[in-house]
């Protein structure tokens, strides 16, 4: 079962805010436990792919893919579609799902949803990876845990990403956004396809993501969730969201593997 929250505070004397320059000295936190508890019991780890895995929008921001996206739509004459949040969000597919809303399975829809995965894939090359997660994802497999990417992102920028890291061999099972934008996280349905491909047992399955979307497509998958988060504000929207674990570090993941008996 997936971990409920603890309460509604941010930090209290029983959590731990978890960053590389926490000491591993003194007590056992309740969260270093919780974090140590979800590695022990994974045997499947579903992985967000922008965050988690990588910065794919490092070197060609998202904001400039969002502009360009609305600028697109603009030019198609269907600006008058967008809410004003979708026209100034940083987030490409935000302006997407807007036109999905408006027009479902529209031949504008698939126009939209292929250019933006011609910019995802021209992201890969100045995509940056997330600090320790190469060697994280390496250690992981080799023992002999399992891995599937499971993102909102094209499936074939992921696929090119991994292949760039030479970690192709360690996600087999790569699940990405479908032409059936309905079928994005928060819907379960790229961690429930992964859990098949798999074999896996959901409750030996850990999903690490980034944002709430990721948390709540966890918890109708019936899987536990890892928060990442890069930041103060990233870690706030996921503990208000009610994830229990979160690391700002991915190499106290790393620590705990290293330790384990």
């Amino acid at each position: 079962m997936v971990r409920r929250p603890l309460g509604n505070h941010h930090h209290g004397p029983d959590t731990l805010l978890v960053t590389p320059e926490t000491t591993h000295t003194g007590p056992v936190t309740t969260e270093e436990a919780g974090l140590s508890s979800l590695v022990a019991s994974a045997r499947y780890v579903l992985w967000d792919l922008d965050g988690p895995i990588c910065r794919l929008f490092a070197g060609y921001p998202a904001h400039d893919i969002a502009g360009a996206l609305v600028a697109k739509i603009d030019l198609l004459g269907m600006g008058a579609l967008l809410t004003e949040q979708e026209r100034s969000s940083n987030d490409p597919q935000e302006a997407l799902l807007g036109v999905h809303e408006r027009h479902r399975g529209s031949d504008l829809v698939l126009e939209l949803e292929e250019w933006l995965t011609r910019r995802e894939l021209k992201a890969v090359s100045l995509a940056r990876p997330t600090p320790y997660a190469d060697p994280l994802i390496r250690t992981w497999w080799s023992l002999g845990v399992k891995f599937a990417i499971t993102t909102n992102n094209a499936a074939a920028a992921a696929e090119a990403y991994i292949e760039s890291r030479r970690l192709k061999d360690c996600f087999p099972h790569v699940y990405g956004r479908t032409p059936d934008l309905d079928l994005m996280k928060p819907n379960p349905y790229c961690l429930e396809e992964a859990i098949k491909a798999m074999g896996a047992i959901p409750a030996a399955t850990l999903m690490i993501g980034d944002a709430a979307t990721d948390l709540e497509a966890a918890r109708q998958a019936g899987v536990e969730f890892l928060g990442y988060a890069r930041n103060d504000g990233q870690e706030q929207i996921l503990r208000e969201a009610g994830a229990e674990v979160v690391v700002r570090s991915l190499d106290r993941v790393l620590d705990v593997l290293r330790t384990r008996p």
